[in-house]
Order: structure tokens, then sequence, then C-alpha cells
């Protein structure tokens, strides 16, 4: 499986030439990203919040023999219930070979059954920005009860690079409190190699 991350949450998952997108952004919607214009297979939406559901920036190539099974985990995208921004779902994306989780805006604690599911997954997305979402040691402790092989990070700020919201975190408050991190000259990660750390910090691919 090749991921690429675009930008923000939003994720390109390929195989065999077939390919899913996960969270498209609307234009402008997030500060320092170039648009969101892809062709793919299929389309992802966590949640119905314009930096997340630009299904309008997706041309979709109509194939519906997929090698992708895709479950889905009901959550929040606050710690009130959804109360104060509703709800977001967690996918959990199998190829056969490799299982991947993005978890969108997750902003709640998960339960003792969601967590099971999420275990030892080959690679996960996870915010780590706060503020909208999980905070980066919340982040941190999640990690480190499911197990993951790799782990991406995304939905934060980058001062030096220009992109994300001001009010999010940096990716630093996150990898600093975690043991093994890589950061890669690029966007792309192919989960069959060894990428010699468990989280590993990509760059987005739209970024101008």
């Amino acid at each position: 499986m090749k991921i690429t991350w675009i930008g923000h949450s939003c994720f390109k998952i390929e195989k065999d030439g077939f390919s899913i997108i996960i969270d498209p952004y609307a234009d402008g919607s997030v500060p320092g990203y170039l648009p969101v214009r892809e062709t793919v297979d299929m389309v992802l939406c966590t949640h119905e919040h314009s930096d997340h559901n630009f299904r309008e920036g997706v041309t979709l190539t109509g194939r519906t023999k997929l090698p992708f099974k895709v479950e889905t985990i009901d959550t929040y995208h606050d710690d009130e219930g959804g109360t104060k921004r509703g709800t977001n779902k967690i996918f959990m994306i199998d190829d056969g070979e490799t299982q991947v989780a993005h978890f969108g805006d997750l902003g709640c604690v998960l339960t003792p059954e969601q967590l099971l599911r999420l275990r030892y997954m080959d690679a996960v997305f996870i915010p780590v920005g706060g503020f909208f979402t999980i905070n980066a040691r919340q982040a941190a402790d999640l990690v480190h009860f499911i197990k993951p092989r790799i782990v991406i990070p995304m939905h934060y700020h980058s001062t030096s690079k220009g992109f994300g919201y001001d009010v999010l975190g940096t990716v630093a408050e996150f990898t600093n409190i975690m043991d093994s991190v890589k950061t890669v000259d690029g966007s792309e990660l192919e989960t069959v190699s060894d990428p010699g750390a468990q989280v590993v910090v990509l760059r987005p691919r739209n970024v101008g």
C-alpha cells in the first residue's frame, strides 16, 4: 500500500492501480495549502466540515470493484458527546495485506471496545494539534495503547512551512514525547518497507 499525505488531514491510499482519498479540504479552507484536485476510485470524509469534506475537488473513476475493505468507528469531534462540534468517524481500511486507520478529527476518549478494534494496525493517521481534536499528549497515550507499526501525525500547524491553523499545536509537541521518530523529506510512504521508526513525519505534498 502506498500512502501520500496531501495535507492537513487529507491522504491518498493506493493499491494495484486503485485509490482512495480521505478528507479532502475545500479551496482556501486551510492556510498554506494548495487546492485538492484528485482522480480516485473512492472518497471518504470523516465528518462534514469544509476542511474535510470537499468532494467537489475529487473526480471519481466509476470503478466499484476495489481491493479495499472499509469499516468505520463512530466517535465525536469533541469531548462533550458531539455537542460542540458534532460526530466524527474513524475509517479502517484493509487491502488484504495492510490495515490502516484514519482518525479524522477525533476529539474524544475511545471506549475499550473501540481501542481493541484499533490495536496493531500497520499504519495510523492521527491528529496531534489539539484545540479542535485530541492534543499531542492524548495522541501519544492513544498510540502507546493501540501499538501501530507506523504513526503518521496530521492536523497540526507549522510556522516554518507556513501551513495549518495557527491555533493548532506543532508536530514537535507530539514527536518530543515519542521515542522513535523519523522525519522524511517527502510525502509518500510504502507500508511494505521498514521506515526505521514508529512515528514518521511526512512533508505535505500540497504545500506551495
